[in-house]
């Protein structure tokens, strides 16, 4: 194994590299532009791995030699307009948007952990204390609600 080739390979890989990244680049934020904001808003976990998909996809079209930039645009043009058509289909059919969303669940309730549904989403005490810290509460006795949201975070209320 020739160690030389961990840290460089040659110019033509670099150069190769900086043009297809740039040009990808422009296509990707040019059908992001057409797709429209809804396209990368990270509002449940189906939006998250859409993003996290059009970057490997961006990731591979830079750094693998076996895709080439057109073959990558139709890769980031699918993803895009896959994703514009489950948010097309999830906005018109309640049943649909069900099948790829997921729903906001109840965490804490009057200052009272809500045990069954923090065990069914995986979250412990603690990380919900956590959360209620970040939002300026003592306790979980501080507390009207707490909710996982459909994109993983949590919304704390505190009591007035």
């Amino acid at each position: 194994m020739d160690w030389s080739d961990i840290f460089f390979q040659s110019w033509q890989g670099i150069t190769r590299t900086l043009v297809v990244g740039v040009l990808a680049y422009a296509v990707l934020v040019a059908f992001l532009r057409i797709a429209g904001k809804r396209t990368l808003a990270k509002l449940n976990a189906f939006d998250f791995v859409v993003t996290i998909a059009i970057g490997s996809t961006l990731a591979a079209i830079l750094l693998q030699k076996s895709v080439a930039l057109a073959e990558g645009a139709a890769a980031l043009g699918l993803l895009i307009l896959l994703q514009y058509g489950v948010t097309f289909a999830s906005v018109r059919s309640s049943r649909f948007a069900g099948l790829v969303r997921s729903e906001p669940t109840l965490l804490v309730r009057d200052g009272v952990l809500c045990e069954a549904a923090m065990k069914h989403q995986r979250v412990t005490p603690d990380e919900a204390l956590s959360a209620i810290r970040e939002a300026g509460g003592r306790d979980i006795a501080s507390v009207d609600y707490l909710i996982l949201e459909s994109d993983g975070t949590l919304s704390v209320g505190l009591r007035g």
